[in-house]
């Protein structure tokens, strides 16, 4: 299959060309194929901290609910996703561990590019809308069992480095996956440390964890002097457009867009529950009864198009939700650019960034080349 008269976005620009592809991506050579018109084609995107969506969380461990996910994805340009736990019991994590290694992508859903463990191992007093009954103190063998569980498929974990153990936790759990400081009261000694000991990443930066002050700088100092890739929820109610910009300044490439979405998302206002706690949404805000803001209601698509129109490069954004986050959680060499040999994970989107198609593998997961 070839794209032809594409805006392709290849090494942080836009440039128009041809793109070859079976279920990888073969070459770049003109030739006959379809005519995009013009239109964007850029990698599909990657959502490396997303709970659920369309009613479905995936901490829930209903084998069900994983390709209902899937599709909802898909069907908003994100063509790879890491499935995200919430704070669980043991027994409740490992159900969840056991659904994901059992997951087969349907043809019209997005990939499961791995798990993220979003706890349990966080902060009481920067618990957000974690279970405060479930938190525990870092524990190295529930973190190899799930793992193992999971079919080795834990990419990411959270962990507040100010909990006792967490620092040799992190030495040893970095050997295995990324390993992310969120959910934390620490402070900017305390959260080098974490990045010297193996931490490269920060969960929803600014989100349940203290702020960047002049005096005390925090993990988001600490995060920036270090290198760490960090994560920002775009669904404009997080996060003030501003602060999103300054990000964008301060951090770059490091940047990694995210939805943070609960059951909520692609569904609207309404009453939902997360891990036996009330979540109410309103105007698109999810929070819990006390008024504790929960994750988005959101989706990458709709925060790429909130970005740009705050002020954000189009190229920018899109390296946020595509090469970086694949870089994060150690994918890189299979999706997140254009290059061959890669998967064949595209979208084609039109020059207001509505989405035309959806590609995974090369196939047509959403819309089509028609």
């Amino acid at each position: 299959m070839r794209i032809i008269n594409a805006r392709l976005f290849q090494n942080g620009r836009f440039q128009t060309g041809s793109i070859s592809f079976t279920d990888v991506i073969t070459g770049f050579e003109p030739g006959e194929g379809w005519d995009a018109g013009g239109a964007y084609v850029v990698p599909g995107f990657i959502d490396i901290h997303t709970h659920g969506a369309m009613g479905e969380d995936f901490s829930d461990g209903r084998a069900e609910a994983l390709p209902v996910l899937s599709r909802y994805y898909a069907a908003h340009g994100v063509t790879s996703f890491c499935f995200t736990t919430m704070t669980l019991k043991e027994p409740e994590l490992m159900a969840a561990m056991d659904r994901v290694r059992s997951f087969r992508r349907p043809g019209d859903g997005a990939r499961c590019a791995g798990v993220h463990m979003e706890g349990p191992f966080l902060s009481y007093a920067k618990r957000g809308a974690q279970a405060p009954e479930n938190l525990r103190e870092p524990d190295l063998d529930l973190f190899r069992r799930a793992n193992d569980r999971s079919g080795g498929q834990v990419r990411l974990i959270t962990v507040a480095p100010e909990v006792p153990g967490a620092l040799e936790f992190i030495r040893e759990a970095a050997g295995v996956c990324t390993v992310s400081l969120g959910h934390t009261a620490a402070d900017y000694d305390t959260a080098m440390a974490a990045f010297q000991a193996g931490a490269s990443h920060a969960t929803h930066l600014f989100n349940a964890m203290p702020p960047f002050l002049h005096r005390e700088p925090g993990v988001v100092g600490a995060a920036l002097l270090s290198g760490a890739t960090v994560e920002l929820i775009c669904d404009g109610l997080h996060i003030h457009p501003a602060v999103i910009m300054a990000v964008h300044r301060m951090f770059g490439q490091k940047l990694c867009i995210i939805s943070d979405s609960l059951r909520c998302a692609g569904l609207g206002d309404g009453e939902y529950e997360l891990t036996g706690h009330p979540v109410v949404v309103k105007d698109g805000r999810a929070t819990l009864s006390d008024g504790t803001l929960a994750g988005s209601s959101t989706n990458l698509l709709d925060e790429v198009r909130n970005v740009v129109s705050y002020g954000m490069p189009l190229e920018a954004a899109l390296t946020a939700v595509t090469e970086t986050p694949a870089r994060a959680i150690g994918r890189f060499g299979e999706i997140g650019s254009l290059e061959p040999g890669k998967r064949a994970d595209l979208l084609v989107l039109n020059g207001d960034l509505s989405l035309r198609a959806v590609l995974i593998d090369g196939r047509p997961a959403v819309g089509g080349l028609d």
